[in-house]
Order: C-alpha cells, then structure tokens, then sequence
C-alpha cells in the first residue's frame, strides 16, 4: 500500500510586496499618527473608519472588466446567491481613503453635517508590482472637507497641515506648505490657445519643469527634444508665442506672494477662469497670514504642478527642505509628504450632484523616514523593565516587583524564559532594549532589598568610560525593596 505523499512545509517568508512591522517602527508610526490627530481634532475634524473592503464599483477608477477587474485592486466576486444563478459584487480592498469618504458622504448625505469634515488614517492595499521602496499594503492619513465650496475650507487644510508637521516635531525652516490652482493652469492654457485634445499633453511637459528647467519645457511644448541618452522626445506642437503664457506661468514666482500673484495675474491674461484662481490664491494667502501661518510656512508657489490633472481649484504638497544623505553618500532634500486640494467631482458618481471638496493626504512611510532621518523618531523605543528570575520558587514575588512598576506607569515585565542561566536572562534584557534589570536573589529576599541594573548607564560606561570613571558610576545599586520604584523612576528620568 502506497504511503501518503507527506505535505511540504510552508514557508516561513513575507509575501512579495508586503512586510511585517514590529515593535519600535508600531509605536513610532502610532505616536506620530497620534500627534497629527490631534491637530486635526482641535481643528474640529471627526475621525472616521471605514470597512477595509469596498465594491469595486464604488472604487470608481478601477471597474470590473468581463471576468474579473482591472490589476490594480485586490479584488474578488462573491458567490452567486444560491438558486439566483447570477454571480455577486465584486469587492475589492480599499486603494486609497478618497473613494471610501465619497460613498460614506453619498451613504449617510442626510445624517451627516455639511459641510462634513473628518480625518481617516489605516492601511491602503494596490495590487501593483513591487519596488525598491514601493509596497503593496502602506498606510495612508488623510483629511478632508466634504460640502464647503469656500476657499476657507482649502486655506484651513493648508493651516492644519503645516501645524501637524510641527506637531511631529518638524520645525519651521525645515518644510514648506506650496499652494498652487488648477483654475489659474485652465487660465493659461486659454491665454496660449491650448486646443482641448493638447491639454493633458501640455500638462505632462511642465510636470517635468523641476527636472528639465524653462528651456527644456520650451522644448518640450514646441517642437521636442533629445532626452539624456539621445532620444527624440516629440514635442506637443505649440508655437513659442502659445508656450510664452505657459513659461510665464511657471516662472512667477516672486519675492513674496503678492509679487507672485501679480505675475500670475499677468500670466493669465484676460482670462476669466485664471482670474478667478489667482483670486482664490489672494483669499488664502489672506486667509493663512490671518491665522498666524507666515509664507515661511505655507506659501503661494506656481512650481506645484504634480496632480493638477486631478484637482479642480487650489492643490498643494507639504515639502521638507532640509538636506540628507542618500545611498550613496550625496546631499539632496528629502521632498514632498503631503499633497492635496480641491477635488468637487468627490460625491457625484453616487448622487449626480456636484458636491465641493479639498483634502490632504500625508505619506505615512515618508514622513516616519523623513523624522528618522533628522534623529527625531517620536516615540521612547526604550523596551521594558525587566524583573530577573534568580528563585523559580519565588515568581509571585516577582510578579509582585512588576506590578508595582506598572501600578507607578512603567513599563515592566518578569522573564519568563528558563532562568537556569542567568547571563541569558541579561542578554534577553538587551534584545527587549530594557534600561533597567531587577535582581533579586536569596541573600536580597532575607535582607528586604533589591538589586537595580542601569543598563543603558552600563552599556556607556563599558563603551566609553575609564576605569576610574567606571569605578565612580556604578551601573548596578542596591536598594530597600520599598525603594524600588522610586529608584527605577530616578533612572528613568
């Protein structure tokens, strides 16, 4: 009789794409995440959860085709109902925030206030293919306004952003809030004649304005260019006089927002649509130096261009300026960590109505990255106390030195591994990243007292001290065991 074929063992491996997240990168991503949403709530946004799963319809971009939907979801059908005959909804896990809020505001427009104002923060799930630095699941933490067509409501966003950068420990000097329309880009493409099935060709080029420069636009919007490695790169077709309106609009930046708007002013021409934005942009510059945001922190700037195809007033990024080191050693800034703006075709696949909205979204992996970068990581990474077990016989003991710890808010635990070897039980402390060892043996238990280990102070003088300094800073004092926690909190300070 043949044997059953034994079962392989799975393997024990992260699917591609994705990743496993433990302590310290948790606690950072929650105290950050924390600190934000506390800005957000002082500026009277409600939090919101939604269900991690959605119909794919509801996603809106990504429909199912014959069989199954497009790639770019995690999606799947659900069984037909029994005797139906036909098969279920497709649903799929949620692609970003966005398209979440706007079946909640079409689902609950009659409960809900309006204008509707909520922050949403979790994880987000593409089915793309993986990269260096790019994955499957990452978390997403975004604000928005749903029903306010009031320019108040995007200047608002723009204030609450840069104070939940500060909020993470950002300082002034080291990001930037860039603010730019939509309405004023419709202007130009009007004053150059743009024709309608030019202007997303025209949009792409200037996208390419930070790495090109003015003369490698004006290329591109005319008659094209060679790329670095010789390639004829076609260009849209304007004539130079069309691309003037266009160059002019990228390069108006001024020393300060009304020098800036002026020029974009002068860009548009007498068009009434780029009128319209650069009046908007006026409102909020007005509107941010009333609320105490100075153009140190949030400023008008036409060089935003990236998600202009998208918005449909005001958008704007929060970019970091200070400088890093990249892999190879080079100096660059860090870059944009949030983008956003006016989005007001939000609600209408549901209801048929427009319904105005503005949003933020800040890049949760980035922004961790970048405070890691500057040494600001905001959560104490610091592991917990750990209780030594020198008598097996006397774990309630123990148990009874950890409770205390944490009736006084520390952190502690008793080891719980065999404590037959006591140099392992140091080595578990280190891995755990605890500052303090408890130690108490038969001799302390009869004598009422404790042994209390400063392990971080022991680390630096094993690394750093000499023998007369080391000598002159014990790492490990004896204490009354009524004086425990007091002198574990006397290290921890």
């Amino acid at each position: 009789m043949a044997k059953d074929k034994k079962q392989p063992r799975p393997k024990a491996e992260t699917p591609k794409g994705f990743r496993d997240y433990f302590g310290a990168d948790v606690t950072e991503r929650r105290d950050m995440l924390d600190r934000i949403a506390a800005v957000y709530h002082r500026h009277g946004f409600d939090p919101l959860e939604t269900s991690a799963v959605e119909t794919v319809e509801a996603l809106g971009k990504f429909l199912p085709d014959v069989d199954r939907p497009n790639a770019g979801v995690f999606a799947w059908q659900e069984e037909a109902v029994p005797g139906g005959g036909t098969a279920g909804d497709w649903l799929a896990l949620r692609y970003d925030l966005t398209a979440p809020l706007a079946r909640v505001a079409a689902q609950y427009r009659n409960d809900l206030p309006s204008p509707y104002r909520r922050y949403a923060m979790g994880p987000v799930w593409r089915n793309e293919k993986p990269g260096p630095g790019r994955f499957r699941q990452f978390y997403q933490c975004d604000a928005d306004t749903v029903g306010s067509a009031s320019v108040a409501a995007d200047a608002e966003i723009c204030g609450m952003l840069a104070d939940a950068l500060e909020a993470v420990g950002i300082a002034r000097g080291d990001y930037l809030v860039r603010i730019n329309n939509r309405k004023v880009l419709n202007g130009v493409l009007e004053a150059a004649e743009v024709r309608e099935d030019q202007a997303e060709d025209v949009l792409r080029q200037i996208d390419k304005f930070d790495k090109v420069g003015r003369d490698g636009v004006l290329s591109l919007l005319t008659t094209g260019r060679l790329d670095d490695s010789g390639a004829r790169i076609e260009g849209v077709g304007l004539s130079p006089a069309q691309a003037e309106p266009v160059l002019a609009f990228l390069t108006s930046k001024g020393a300060d927002n009304a020098a800036t708007l002026d020029n974009l002013a002068a860009a548009v021409g007498g068009s009434a649509i780029g009128a319209e934005g650069v009046d908007e942009l006026r409102q909020i510059a007005d509107m941010l130096a009333a609320m105490g945001v100075a153009e140190d922190r949030a400023v008008i700037d036409p060089a935003v261009v990236r998600g202009l195809g998208y918005y449909t007033g005001p958008v704007f990024e929060a970019e970091l300026t200070f400088e890093i080191l990249d892999d190879k050693g080079r100096k660059r800034q860090f870059g944009s960590v949030a983008g956003g703006g006016r989005y007001d075709g939000l609600v209408e696949r549901f209801t048929g109505q427009k319904v105005p909205a503005t949003g933020v979204s800040i890049g949760v992996d980035r922004l961790l990255a970048a405070l890691r970068a500057k040494g600001l990581g905001v959560a104490d990474s610091a592991g917990p106390v750990v209780v030594t077990v020198m008598d097996r016989d006397r774990m309630a003991e123990y148990q009874a030195m950890a409770a205390d710890l944490r009736a006084a808010g520390i952190r502690a635990e008793v080891y719980l591994g065999n404590p037959k070897n006591f140099g392992n039980q140091l080595k578990y402390a280190d891995k755990r990243g605890a500052p303090v060892a408890i130690i108490q043996g038969t001799d302390e238990a009869q004598r009422g007292v404790v042994q209390v280990k400063d392990l971080a102070l022991g680390a630096r003088i094993a690394a750093e001290a000499s023998v007369e300094e080391w000598k002159s800073q014990p790492a490990q004092t004896e204490v009354a065991r009524a004086d425990l926690v007091a002198e574990v909190r006397r290290i921890l300070s």
